[in-house]
C-alpha cells in the first residue's frame, strides 16, 4: 500500500494473523471496558477493522482522542476471540504498540451520527455532506455511480463512439428550460449561458464529419427540484449518431444498457432486447401516462360510454376511466386512506366500487352502478372480488394513471418489482396548443423530425392536415416509469427546418437568428442523424433503489436550489459588479 499504510482497514484477513501493521483512518468508535481494556474501531474507505488497548496507557490515549479524529495505528494482527461475520475482517484485531493524531476532529459532539446520518435532518445532511458521506451506506451510492459511469465509457468505445467534450459557455438557446446566464466581462451587456444540453454542439459534430460522438454531458437549468430532479445541473450519457435512423439508437441502447443494470442493480432481471415499443398515444390510452411502469399489470379501461348515463352526477359530462384490480381483498379504511394518497399526486378525484366475493356491487358508488350490474361486470370482466378505481372529467385520464400506479404498487400481486421493465414511446405529436397561449406550439424537441419530413408540413401549411395530428420521429426511453431520457431522429435538412418552425409563427429569419450555427451548417450538406442522452443521475437513482435523486449525487442542492455547504448562491462584492458591468436593481440581499 502506499503512503503511510501497510494494509487499508477492509484488507486484513486471519492469513494476515502475526504480521506487523499500520492502519489510518478515523476512529470511529472506543469502547472503554476497564482501565486496561478498549475495543476501537477504525474506518476508512475500504472498511473496518477493530483495534484492542491492552495497558492503562493506550486506553488513556484512545480516550482523549475525540470520534471522528483521524489517526494511525501501528501494531500485530491476532485472531479475534469474539468474531464479527457480519464485518469482513471480524476474525482478526490489531493490537497497537503506536498511535498516532494525523487529524483531530475539535467538536466533541457531531451534529449526527456517522452510521445513521440517513436519519438526520436533511438539511443538516446537506449541511455537513462531507460528514454525511463518512457514511459506508451513503458513501456506496457513489461508489455506484463511479462504477456505471465507467462501465457506460467502456460500453459506449467498444461500439465505436467517441468521447468528445463540448463547451461549457455557450449561446443562449430557447430550449424549453430556464438558462443560467454567465456576465461576459469583455463584452459589456451581454451574456454566455451554461448549456441546457449539448444538442446543438453534437448535431454540429455530426455535420462535421464525426460519426459516433458520447460523453458524460454536464447539462444546466435553472428548474425547481423533484424527487429524480435535481436542481441546477445534472449528467447524462449523451450520444448522437450520423446516417443513423430510430432503429439504429434502440440498437445501441439496447446493447448498452440492460447488462449494466442487471450487474448493477438491485435487481439481476433486465429487460433483453427489442425492449417494448409504444406509441404516446396508446401508452396515454391504456396506462395513463407517457412513463408507463411495466412491471405492473393493471391498465386504463375507458367506460365513458357505460357510466356517462349512470346518474352519479360527476360522470355525467365523461369522459370516464376505470382501473380493475383482481383478487382484492383491502378494507374499507385501506381503500379511503390509497385513493386519497393518489388524489393528492394526480389532483383529480377517485371513485370506486367493488364485487364481493358473491359477485355483488358494494361500496363507494355501488348504488349508480348496481342498475347496470350486468353490462358493468361483461364491458369489465370482472370477477368476484374485484375493485374498481374510476376517474372522470378533463384530469380523468391523468388521475387513472395514477390509480394505476399507485394501486399496482399497493395490492400485492399486481407488480413483478423485481426487475428493471424498459420500453420506449414512440410516435410523439410534433405540435400541440399551448396552455399559456392558446396558439399552436411545438410539442416537445423542435430539431425532431416530422414523420412525412417536408411533405406533411407542406400539407399542413396549406391546410390540408391539421398540424396536432403530426409525429416526430421523437422517443422516450423509459425504466419503471421513470423517464430516462428524450432522442429524436434530428431535422437535418435547412428547408424542412424553417417550414417546421413556420407553423409555430416563426420564419426563415427567425431560425436564422436562433440557430446560426446549425443553420448555416445544415447549409453545408449535413448527414441524417440521430441520438438519445439518458439522465446518468435517474439511472444511478434506479441502481441504487433510491427515492430522491440528491442520495446519487455527491454534493447536491437542497430542494431550493441552494448549496447549504458552500453557500450558494451568494452575494458578490461591488468591484466583482462593476468589472462586468452589472447593477443590481430592486430588491437584494446585497
Amino acid at each position: 500500500m502506499t503512503q503511510s499504510r501497510t494494509h487499508t482497514c477492509g484488507e486484513l484477513r486471519l492469513t494476515n494473523a502475526g504480521e506487523r501493521v499500520k492502519l489510518c483512518g478515523w476512529m470511529e468508535n472506543v469502547r472503554v471496558v476497564s482501565a486496561s481494556l478498549a475495543f476501537v474501531v477504525l474506518r476508512d474507505f475500504y472498511g473496518t477493522t477493530q483495534a484492542v488497548a491492552e495497558t492503562e496507557d493506550l486506553v488513556n490515549t484512545f480516550k482523549a482522542i475525540t470520534k471522528e479524529s483521524t489517526v494511525s495505528i501501528e501494531g500485530t494482527v491476532r485472531e479475534r476471540g469474539n468474531k464479527n461475520p457480519k464485518q469482513a475482517t471480524g476474525d482478526i484485531e490489531v493490537v497497537p504498540e503506536r498511535v498516532e493524531v494525523l487529524g483531530r476532529c475539535r467538536y466533541n459532539e457531531l451534529p449526527f451520527q456517522i452510521n445513521r446520518s440517513r436519519e438526520a435532518d436533511e438539511a443538516q445532511r446537506l449541511k455537513y455532506r462531507y460528514l454525511d458521506l463518512r457514511n459506508p451506506e451513503v458513501k456506496n451510492n457513489i461508489v455506484l455511480r463511479c462504477q456505471v459511469t465507467a462501465a457506460l465509457r467502456r460500453a459506449m468505445t467498444e461500439h465505436g463512439f467517441l468521447e468528445i467534450t463540448t463547451p461549457i459557455l455557450t449561446a443562449s438557446s430557447p430550449e424549453g428550460a430556464r438558462d443560467y446566464l454567465v456576465p461576459a466581462r469583455n463584452h459589456p451587456g451581454k451574456f454566455y449561458a451554461l448549456p441546457q444540453a449539448p444538442q446543438q454542439f453534437k448535431q454540429l459534430l455530426m455535420t462535421s464529419g464525426f460519426d459516433r460522438y458520447f460523453q458524460m454531458a454536464p447539462c444546466f437549468r435553472d428548474e425547481d427540484a423533484r424527487a429524480d430532479r435535481s436542481p441546477g445541473e445534472f449528467y447524462q450519457l449523451d450520444m448522437e449518431m450520423a446516417f443513423a435512423t430510430q432503429d439504429d439508437v434502440f440498437s445501441v441502447i439496447e446493447d448498452v444498457l440492460p447488462p449494466v443494470f442487471a450487474k448493477y442493480g438491485l435487481y439481476g432481471r433486465a429487460s433483453a432486447a427489442p425492449f417494448t415499443r409504444i406509441s404516446y398515444r396508446d401508452a396515454m390510452e391504456t396506462y395513463g401516462t407517457d412513463k408507463p411502469d411495466l412491471r405492473i399489470d393493471l391498465r386504463v379501461q375507458d367506460v365513458t360510454e357505460l357510466l356517462s348515463g349512470c346518474g352519479f352526477g360527476p360522470f355525467a359530462e365523461g369522459p370516464v376511466k376505470a382501473v380493475v384490480v383482481s383478487d382484492f381483498h383491502e378494507a374499507r379504511k385501506w381503500i379511503d386512506r390509497t385513493l386519497s394518497s393518489a388524489e393528492v399526486v394526480s389532483g383529480g378525484k377517485a371513485y370506486w366500487f367493488r364485487l364481493d366475493d358473491k359477485g355483488e356491487v358494494v361500496g363507494g358508488i355501488s348504488k349508480f352502478v348496481a342498475p347496470i350490474r350486468e353490462q358493468v361486470v361483461s364491458a369489465l370482466n370482472l370477477k368476484p372480488n374485484s375493485f374498481v378505481a374510476l376517474s372522470s372529467g378533463k384530469d380523468a385520464l391523468k388521475t387513472a394513471g395514477v390509480l394505476v400506479k399507485t394501486l399496482g404498487a399497493a395490492v400485492p400481486g399486481h407488480m413483478d418489482k423485481e426487475q428493471y421493465a424498459f420500453c420506449w414511446i414512440v410516435d410523439f405529436p410534433m405540435y400541440e396548443i399551448g396552455e399559456e397561449s392558446g396558439e399552436l406550439e411545438f410539442c416537445h424537441n423542435p430539431f425532431s423530425m416530422p414523420s412525412g419530413g417536408l411533405d406533411v408540413l407542406e400539407r399542413a401549411r396549406r391546410g390540408e392536415v391539421d398540424p396536432l395530428t403530426i409525429t416526430a420521429d421523437q422517443y422516450d426511453l423509459v425504466c419503471n416509469g421513470v423517464e430516462l431520457s428524450s432522442g429524436a431522429v434530428r431535422n437535418h435538412d435547412p428547408e424542412i427546418m424553417v417550414r417546421a418552425f413556420e407553423l409555430v409563427r416563426l420564419g426563415e429569419a427567425d431560425v436564422k437568428a436562433k440557430f446560426p450555427a446549425m443553420y448555416n451548417a445544415f447549409c453545408y450538406g449535413a448527414p441524417p442523424h440521430a441520438g438519445i442522452a439518458p439522465g446518468l443521475d435517474r439511472m444511478v437513482m434506479l441502481l441504487a433503489g433510491e427515492e430522491s435523486i440528491r442520495e446519487i449525487i455527491p454534493f447536491p442542492m437542497n430542494k431550493n436550489a441552494m448549496d447549504v455547504m458552500m453557500d450558494a448562491p451568494g452575494t458578490v462584492t461591488d468591484r466583482q459588479l462593476q468589472e462586468l458591468h452589472i447593477a443590481i436593481v430592486g430588491d437584494s440581499d446585497v
